[in-house]
């Protein structure tokens, strides 16, 4: 709910403050008062896209700020939140617009943008009038209004959810012929690569054993000469036996020398201990320096076809084995492919089907309440002297998508046999009032969280039509709250809360104030609204009539 409006050096108002209250508020003036600036502030504030020049001539900025109440589960509370604002029972969106065009907004006391300003507009405010084109006008937008209608979400959220299971199913098997395609196409090197990778069965770290063992096999013969004679001095006719020698000589007369022998003698057991596992081991790898040239050609000849192969592919030697792999799995994809395609399109035919019910069952549901839709607005037509009229919620077949495959549209026939068609083509001015606000009061049901603004929407109205207008505005605010622009003294009749707009001049300066009025004041008001300037008594016995009708 609106709470309060404050406006500050906008157009022709310097400084005004309203209070806004729940039910029916009605505003009324002479025209050109300014009761449409005090709709263009609203619209400011909540983002719209309205006038470029708003400030006040001669005024630094101009500023706007407006209250909302917001009760638990709100719609403008979950805008709040995915916006990252503060959230609390209470709303307070500002907005300044400076002298050269600049406009800063905030929500909360935090800066803010226009988009925000508008999602959180959509919650809280819905304007109608007879240029309605952001609400029941909008042809783009009946099909929503019937579904808020007949109560459908659930049905709206089945098959929107089919509609995303359906379009995932899709896309799983649009990406697996592609896949399937691309490794068609390069079926052939697929094949040949593999079986060469096969053949030659590469493995990791091969590479660099192949290749430390043929630089030793070409070194072999340059250095097996040098290692041979130093295998032959570690040997019995070299070291190996003088120090033997050395080692039977001391023991023979360690016993004489009354101990002083007994660690040199240890030493040299030691020695020739390690002596033994030195030959032992050059004696090892002068087995391993015997080179076969037929093996050094074949070691150079796979170092050389593992090197070649890799250069080939674009991979690292040791990553051959692994390439190899991958290239064994395109290859069995390539021959899984049509079992896996044949599991993935009946996996999309069953999303079809699920989607198809959902549809099916949204689209019915939709004719249902299209049909109570009608038998609604007949109802309420006629007490707005439209007895004669038609309304018909028209649903056909659509393109299939998210929200179903129902395109909806409200038509109107303005007398029996005429063609029917859209509401802003077929209605008159005073006809197309009195359809909207047939179709807002049909639509609305029991929803109050929105504050509903009517923008003169009872013009070329008058009598018994304009009252029954007044009075289905009345219903209307009942449990929430409606703001009505009106020039109807039967509109206005019916407000629970009046204001009266008018002009002031003052030194030169036109400037817009807007009145609280008491009962005595809204009498004198709907009698100005009834007889023109001049008020007479008769004029106010038929306000006070109107007022107590």
């Amino acid at each position: 709910m609106l709470r309060s409006l404050d406006i500050r050096d906008m157009l022709i108002i310097d400084r005004l403050e309203l209070e806004f209250r729940p039910g029916l508020n009605v505003l009324t003036g002479e025209t050109g008062a300014g009761k449409s600036i005090l709709l263009d502030s609203l619209g400011f504030v909540l983002g719209w896209r309205g006038r470029a020049e708003l400030v006040r001539a001669g005024a630094p900025q101009g500023e706007v700020t407006a209250v909302f109440d917001l009760p638990e589960g709100h719609g403008a509370r979950g805008v709040l939140r995915e916006a990252g604002l503060p959230e609390a029972g209470e709303l307070i969106l500002r907005r300044v617009n400076s002298a050269d065009g600049r406009k800063t907004a905030w929500v909360n006391d935090r800066r803010t943008s226009g988009d925000i300003l508008r999602r959180l507009s959509e919650t809280l405010v819905e304007l109608h009038g007879q240029q309605d084109d952001r609400g029941l006008l909008n042809a783009r937008g009946h099909r929503a209004l019937l579904d808020e209608f007949a109560g459908t979400a659930p049905q709206v959220a089945q098959t929107r959810a089919a509609w995303r299971a359906l379009g995932a199913a899709r896309g799983r098997l649009a990406e697996a012929e592609a896949a399937l395609e691309a490794v068609r196409a390069e079926e052939d090197f697929l094949r040949h690569a593999v079986a060469e990778l096969d053949a030659l069965d590469p493995a990791e770290g091969e590479e660099a054993a192949l290749d430390e063992r043929r630089r030793l096999m070409q070194a072999a013969g340059r250095i097996r000469e040098d290692i041979a004679k130093a295998h032959g001095a570690m040997g019995y006719d070299g070291a190996e036996g003088l120090i033997a020698n050395a080692l039977r000589w001391l023991e023979d007369v360690a016993e004489a020398a009354e101990g002083r022998l007994e660690a040199p003698v240890a030493a040299l057991g030691r020695a020739l201990n390690e002596l033994g596992e030195a030959e032992q081991g050059v004696g090892a790898f002068l087995e391993e320096m015997q080179v076969d040239p037929q093996e050094l050609e074949r070691v150079e000849e796979r170092l050389f076809a593992i090197r070649g192969l890799a250069r080939k592919h674009g991979v690292g030697p040791d990553g051959l084995a692994g390439f190899a792999e991958g290239l064994r799995g395109k290859l069995a994809a390539l021959e899984g492919g049509a079992a896996d395609l044949k599991a993935l399109r009946g996996a999309v035919a069953e999303a079809e089907a699920a989607y198809g019910a959902a549809a099916a069952a949204l689209g019915a549901a939709r004719r249902e309440a299209a049909g109570r839709l009608d038998a609604a607005m007949a109802a309420e037509l006629a007490p707005l002297k439209m007895e004669r009229a038609v309304f018909s919620t028209e649903v056909a077949e659509a393109e299939p998508g998210p929200d179903g495959r129902d395109a909806v549209a409200f038509t109107v026939a303005t007398n029996p046999g005429a063609p029917a068609g859209p509401l802003n083509r077929i209605a008159s001015g005073g006809e197309l009032s009195r359809f909207l606000l047939a179709l807002k009061v049909c639509l609305t049901g029991t929803d109050r969280a929105v504050t509903l603004i009517f923008d003169e929407i009872d013009r070329g109205v008058g009598g018994a039509t304009a009252d029954a207008v007044g009075r289905r505005l009345a219903d209307l605010a009942r449990g929430g709250q409606v703001l009505v622009v009106t020039h109807s003294p039967q509109v206005a009749a019916r407000g629970q809360h009046h204001w009266q707009v008018a002009k002031d001049v003052a030194q030169g300066a036109t400037l817009s104030r807007v009145t609280p009025l008491g009962d005595a004041a809204r009498v004198d008001e709907i009698a100005r609204m009834l007889a023109g300037d001049t008020i007479t008594e008769e004029a106010r016995g038929a306000a006070r009539a109107l007022l107590d009708g």
